[in-house]
C-alpha cells in the first residue's frame, strides 16, 4: 500500500516536471523577439543637422567669383538679417530683363558691408521688426554700359543721363563697392510704400522734392516718413543721401573710391 502511494507521487512528481519544461521550451520557441530600439540613422541624424554652405567658389558665378576675388565680401556673411532681392538679376528693373545672370548675393567692400550693418542695427533698434532690403550693391562696370545705354531707349537725352545713371567711363560708386540700393521691409519682409518703385525715374523719386510732391499730392505723409526711416538708419552709419533717388545711398565720394579701390569691371 505504501510502495503504491510512493508510486502515485513520482508518477505525479514527473508528470509536472515534463508538462512545466515543455511549455517553457514551447513559449520560449514560438515567440518573436523584440528588435533592438531604433535609433536614427547617421546619415538621418546628419541630414537634420546640416546647415546650408556656401557653393565652392568653383560653381559661383562669374561675377560673383570676380568681386571675390577682389576682396569684397558678400553682406548677409556680415549681417544675417539683411535681405537681398538682387532688381538686376530679374526683369523687375528700368531695362526690363536680367543683367546679372545668376547672380543672387550682394557684396560690398568690407567696410561698407561694416557700415551697412550699422545702419541695419540701428534700424532693427529704433523700429523693432523692420529689416532692411537690398535691390543693388556692388555693380560691375559691364553692367553699367548696359545700363547707360538702356536710357537711350527711354528717350532719356545724353545730357540728362548721368543725373539717373553714372557714367561707365567715368565709373559709378556702384562700381567700387561702395554704394547701395534698398528699401526698409516690414515684419511681413514686404517693402514700405515708399511712393514709388525702384528705378522710377522723376521728381516723384526725388528726396529733395518730397515737399513739393506733397503739396501737390503727389506722395503722402506716410510715404515720406517711410524714406525717412530708412534715411535715418543710413544716414546715422555714414551713408550720403542722393538727391534724385531715394533708394541710392554711397559710403564714400567717387574720388575717394577710386583712390582706394579697383574698379569692378
Amino acid at each position: 500500500m505504501f510502495s503504491l502511494r510512493l508510486l502515485s507521487v513520482l508518477v505525479l512528481f514527473l508528470t509536472s516536471t515534463c508538462l512545466s519544461g515543455c511549455q517553457g521550451q514551447s513559449s520560449s520557441g514560438s515567440s518573436t523577439p523584440k528588435p533592438p530600439p531604433t535609433t536614427p540613422s547617421k546619415r538621418t541624424a546628419t541630414a537634420r543637422l546640416e546647415v546650408p554652405a556656401a557653393p565652392p567658389q568653383g560653381t559661383l558665378p562669374e561675377l560673383e567669383r570676380q568681386m571675390i576675388q577682389q576682396g569684397l565680401v558678400n553682406i548677409q556673411d556680415v549681417d544675417s538679417t539683411i535681405l537681398v532681392e538682387l532688381k538686376y538679376s530679374t526683369t523687375d528693373n528700368f531695362v526690363g530683363k536680367d543683367v546679372y545672370g545668376d547672380l543672387t548675393r550682394a557684396y560690398l567692400q568690407p567696410d561698407m558691408a561694416r557700415k551697412l550693418a550699422r545702419a541695419s542695427q540701428y534700424l532693427r533698434e529704433s523700429t523693432p521688426g523692420y529689416r532692411l532690403l537690398v535691390y543693388d550693391a556692388a555693380r560691375p562696370n559691364s553692367v553699367q554700359y548696359i545700363l547707360w545705354d538702356a536710357l537711350d531707349d527711354l528717350k532719356i537725352p545724353t545730357r540728362s543721363k548721368p543725373q539717373y545713371v553714372a557714367d561707365p567711363k567715368v565709373g559709378s560708386i556702384h562700381n567700387f563697392g561702395c554704394a547701395v540700393d534698398l528699401t526698409v521691409a516690414d515684419e511681413r519682409g514686404q517693402p514700405l510704400d515708399m511712393g514709388t518703385k525702384y528705378d522710377y525715374f522723376g521728381p516723384l523719386a526725388y528726396p529733395r522734392s518730397e515737399q513739393e510732391m506733397l503739396r501737390q499730392g503727389k506722395l503722402t505723409a506716410q510715404q515720406i516718413a517711410n524714406r525717412q526711416v530708412l534715411r535715418r538708419a543710413m544716414t546715422r552709419a555714414g551713408f550720403a543721401v542722393n538727391p534724385t533717388e531715394w533708394w541710392h545711398f554711397d559710403g564714400m565720394s567717387r574720388q575717394q573710391a577710386k583712390a582706394r579701390y579697383g574698379i569692378i569691371k
